[in-house]
């Protein structure tokens, strides 16, 4: 083997000088390709490793092969967006991850390619390692962050599901998307995704209700369509209300309905003239309970309440079959109370009678209450939710009124789980007052069809299909699963999961 080319000149041609030129080229090449690879190998270097995306699933090809990789994905954001790539994930790296937009159309590539379930539900379901590591750490599933995660929705508006025009903010031109790209993180763990799949099998011969307003609707039209990847249901309703809609899963005997009851307890309208508008004056009976829910209660195995922003309208309150006070009724002997009385009163009421059912034997949820996001004005007054990306918890939290709303609920519920407990019941708390209220992008807006044709009031109140209403479907499954592993059996204040929220309330 010739080496000339990497002779060193030594003055003579001695046989010694000829080894030598052999020998000492042969030794650099070894160093220069030795030298690198130990650099490599011991870099302190931020970006230590490479993955590619299998685009047909919904986690990074370096999770699959259990990789502790920091550097977590590889994403080429749009030019036009507005989110630094540092900010996703909460990661201080500059690069995280990389994604291709289609640049010339006004949807996600995932909408073009996969109508259906663009977000890929676990085949398997929630792992044992998820389960156990939200166990271990004794993780609030409540307390956490928004992240960008641009796999996209579970489902579309083209989902053969049901989606109320109110909500379907695609179908009626919204022309973003982002705000279908954030995934709610917990502080301490990961919240699972959604398995259509694992929740049929967990409520197989059960029957579920939503009792409440719309946007207890808005969740169970959200639910119906999680679970349209895995069955579709048949439409078993006792009314052509569809207020109190009724589906049946057949091959799983499940049913779920929705029973509407915005105000939880008897109402009139105040105004024999049968003039009903959003500030008319209505009787609120606050300590009758309103049948439209209580006839149907009991031999239900999971229920789900809720109730928020219809309390925010004039009432004259009767207690006791005689009028105890008023809000906003401007009427003289009159006592005005305020909403949060109003409120409480209701929910005592409606958790009292759960209590005194002598046949019901379900597991009740309160699901806490639903921030409004109207800006530049009130709702009849021009406002509008037009943000296209959740707020950070240094620009929004709760506070003020919705704050108090929230604290009254928690409280009366609190102490209906204490009582209940003594009976053997079980009540569990679906706390997404903290993560909705960062959610001011999540509402239709004007891309909202109202039956009635009205095109200037914004809906900043309910919540699009998709959207982060989604998320409350993963905290019910995930809370429905640790109550079928036993968890939340044991004794004395905040030991059950249903968050371990704070005796403060913050």
């Amino acid at each position: 083997m010739k080496v000339n080319a990497f002779e060193f000149p030594s003055g003579k041609n001695t046989p010694l000088s000829s080894c030598k030129n052999a020998i000492l080229p042969i030794l650099t090449l070894t160093l220069l390709t030795s030298l690198p690879l130990y650099l490599y190998n011991n870099s302190p270097s931020p970006l230590q490793s490479v993955e590619i995306h299998d685009n047909n699933a919904s986690i990074p090809l370096y999770q699959k092969n259990n990789s502790t990789s920091p550097l977590q994905s590889v994403e080429i954001h749009d030019n036009n967006a507005s989110i630094p790539l540092y900010q996703k994930n909460n990661s201080t790296l500059p690069l995280q991850s990389v994604e291709i937009h289609d640049n010339n159309g006004s949807i996600p590539l995932y909408q073009k390619n996969n109508s259906t379930s663009p977000l890929q539900s676990p085949g398997n379901g929630i792992t044992s390692n998820d389960s156990a590591s939200i166990k271990k750490q004794s993780c609030n599933l409540f307390r956490g962050n928004w992240v960008l995660d641009t796999k996209g929705p579970y489902y579309t508006n083209e989902t053969k599901c049901v989606i109320d025009d109110r909500q379907n903010c695609m179908k009626f031109g919204r022309p973003d998307t982002e705000f279908l790209k954030w995934r709610w993180k917990p502080d301490e763990c990961e919240l699972p995704l959604f398995d259509a799949g694992q929740f049929l099998e967990l409520v197989r011969g059960k029957t579920l209700a939503f009792v409440g307003d719309s946007v207890g609707r808005n969740q169970m039209q959200s639910l119906v369509c999680l679970l349209a990847s895995v069955a579709s249901p048949v439409d078993v309703s006792y009314v052509p209300d569809t207020r109190f809609r009724r589906w049946l899963y057949p091959d799983y005997n499940f049913t779920m309905a929705a029973l509407w009851s915005p105000l939880l307890t008897k109402v009139r309208e105040a105004d024999d003239a049968g003039n009903f508008s959003r500030t008319s004056l209505m009787n609120l009976y606050l300590d009758e309970a309103d049948e439209a829910w209580t006839a149907h209660i009991e031999d239900v195995d999971i229920v789900v309440i809720s109730a928020g922003q219809w309390f925010l309208r004039p009432f004259i309150y009767y207690e006791n079959g005689s009028i105890s006070g008023c809000r906003l009724c401007h009427k003289e002997n009159i006592t005005d109370l305020s909403i949060f009385y109003g409120y409480r009163m209701a929910f005592r009421t409606v958790f009292r009678t759960l209590l005194n059912l002598k046949n019901y034997k379900g597991l009740t949820f309160l699901r806490t209450f639903s921030p409004a996001h109207f800006e530049n004005g009130d709702w009849d007054k021009g406002g509008n939710c037009g943000r296209q990306r959740p707020f950070t918890k240094q620009e929004m939290k709760l506070d003020g009124y919705t704050l108090e709303l929230y604290r009254t609920q928690v409280e009366e519920f609190r102490a209906a789980e204490r009582e209940g407990r003594k009976r053997g019941l079980k009540w569990r708390l679906l706390d997404t007052s903290e993560a909705m209220v960062l959610r001011a992008d999540g509402h239709p807006n004007h891309y909202g069809h109202w039956s009635n044709g009205n095109k200037t009031t914004a809906d900043c109140v309910h919540w699009c299909l998709p959207g982060p209403v989604d998320t409350w479907n993963e905290f019910l499954l995930q809370i429905l699963k640790m109550e079928g592993e036993g968890e939340g059996k044991g004794e004395g204040e905040g030991s059950s999961i249903d968050g371990k929220l704070e005796k403060n309330f913050r």
